[in-house]
């Protein structure tokens, strides 16, 4: 079993920025593929970005050049940069690990990721 533990969330006004991290209790997942996703009210759970040990990394369009999915190895500690930040970016944003170290084919499959974390909210204001 792993640990997953956001924190960095809060409230910003569009335009600024946070710095989400997640700590992982597992050397192991730590290394394997990790993904952020969100969740706004009344809708589905989406994803973000997505990275393996190999840096693969990927987004999702909405957040290309203005989101960064980075890991600190020493700390066990994935991170997700969020600058720009837009009212349609507030939500519950959540980071998971699966139990393969590859991302590929589908790296934004909910279905595929195995352990969550609790989330962290983020609100942004116009």
């Amino acid at each position: 079993q792993v640990h997953l533990a956001e924190s960095g969330g809060g409230s910003v006004q569009a335009g600024g920025s946070l710095r989400l991290s997640c700590v992982v209790s597992s050397d192991v997942y730590f290394n394997h593929c990790m993904a952020w996703f969100r969740q706004a009210p009344g809708k589905e759970r989406e994803a973000v970005g997505a990275r393996d040990s190999s840096d693969f990394i990927v987004y999702v369009d909405s957040v290309k050049g203005r989101f960064t999915v980075s890991k600190d190895n020493n700390k066990n500690v994935l991170y997700l940069q969020m600058n720009s930040l837009e009212p349609e970016d507030t939500a519950m944003y959540y980071c998971a690990a699966r139990k393969t170290w590859y991302c590929g084919p589908s790296p934004f499959s909910l279905d595929d990721y195995d352990f969550w974390g609790q989330g962290t909210q983020v609100t942004v204001s116009s």
